[in-house]
């Protein structure tokens, strides 16, 4: 019955020599769900309905591209002999980190050029992004990449997993964590949470200070269970430093801007 186990196609469509990816399709459908979800709250917001559309525009390239370096930097020892691989990142090998530090700088320049607090933008901007994330990863489950460790066929079933999911994560003769679907949980519980905040009598950047909070908690501890972790020695894993990091800078920038009375409530109009 094993032997017969086959992984999804990764290929959604062929057109002629060219092939069309569920990877990219998932990433660009998670893109869209947090576009059409922060324009609603743009507008709530009373900003132009076109702020997230102009920003997402600069936004989505830049952060594709700081994700792959940032991935590629950190697997240099291999790339530096396939530099022709750079380029495949339909292979997957994109870092929400490096993504993350890509889409920080253009909504900073964005905002200063018009004229925008940097903080309001990243508040809307938070739940969108954590969809988008929880969405992401199911495409890195259709490369059957992001796993964690070796588990039991009865393991995966006990967790009550549908029988595709199950089935995915049988890897060349062994079944593994579907730690992608852990990550993808965490996501979606963090978004209902960021949008509860995003109704609640908060300071400008604690939606976003909190959704980065939540990501890098939940990513900390599933990135220990992971087998593909970008590795800064033999033992510290690249993604659970840097959440470290993130935790204790937004923490302290959550307790800095609770004591400047200039800054403005996230829910004021602009």
């Amino acid at each position: 019955m094993l032997a017969s186990i086959q992984p999804l196609d990764r290929i959604a469509l062929q057109l002629g020599p060219i092939s069309i990816y569920w990877y990219g399709i998932i990433i660009a459908l998670g893109a869209y769900l947090g576009l059409l979800l922060a324009i609603r709250e743009t507008q709530r917001q009373g900003l132009p309905k076109e702020t997230f559309v102009d920003l997402i525009l600069w936004a989505v390239p830049i952060a594709i591209v700081s994700a792959r370096l940032y991935y590629v930097l950190f697997q240099w020892s291999y790339y530096k002999d396939n530099p022709g691989d750079i380029f495949a990142i339909w292979e997957g090998g994109i870092a929400i980190h490096g993504a993350l530090i890509g889409s920080v700088i253009t909504a900073i320049v964005f905002t200063r050029k018009r004229g925008l607090s940097f903080w309001k933008i990243a508040d809307i901007a938070a739940p969108s992004l954590l969809l988008g994330q929880a969405i992401g990863r199911w495409g890195n489950f259709m490369n059957q990449e992001a796993h964690g460790g070796p588990v039991t066929r009865e393991f995966l079933e006990n967790l009550m997993l549908p029988e595709f999911i199950v089935n995915q994560m049988y890897i060349d003769g062994t079944y593994y964590h579907p730690t992608f679907l852990y990550e993808s949980l965490w996501n979606l519980a963090g978004v209902i949470l960021l949008l509860v905040l995003q109704r609640a009598a908060l300071k400008r950047g604690e939606i976003f200070l909190p959704y980065v909070i939540w990501y890098s908690f939940g990513r900390f501890f599933i990135e220990g269970l992971r087998t593909d972790s970008l590795m800064l020695t033999e033992t510290l894993r690249v993604a659970q430093v840097i959440s470290v990091v993130l935790v204790i800078v937004a923490i302290a920038l959550i307790v800095y801007r609770r004591t400047k009375k200039s800054t403005k409530p996230y829910n004021e109009k602009v």
